[in-house]
């Protein structure tokens, strides 16, 4: 990397992505609007695979979301809303069940 604002910067947003304070996603947003808008980025040939290393590193491959698990996502969101639906059916029907009992 030949922009030293750009790494000085990197390391700033990255302590507040250790302390919680920025998700890892607007991290990985603010360098790629300053890598398009500065000029020494623009002119570095290197800093497209030094960037997606640092995505790496703060997106480990395992919590990448990939369309498949969105999707996934989606159908179990579904599932379980039948499922809420289904249980709050049947007790409703038990609610009514006990109030004809204290009625008798």
């Amino acid at each position: 990397m030949e922009c030293q604002q750009l790494i000085r910067l990197i390391k700033e947003w990255y302590l507040q992505v250790k302390q919680e304070t920025m998700a890892p996603a607007r991290m990985m947003r603010f360098v790629d609007q300053h890598v398009k808008s500065c000029p020494v980025c623009a002119k570095d040939l290197i800093l497209p695979d030094e960037v997606e290393k640092i995505r790496e590193f703060i997106f480990p491959e395992s919590k990448i979301i990939t369309p498949i698990q969105v999707d996934n996502a989606d159908s179990e969101d579904a599932e379980e809303q039948q499922e809420d639906e289904f249980v709050s059916d049947n007790e409703d029907e038990l609610e009514e069940g006990d109030e004809e009992e204290d009625e008798i």
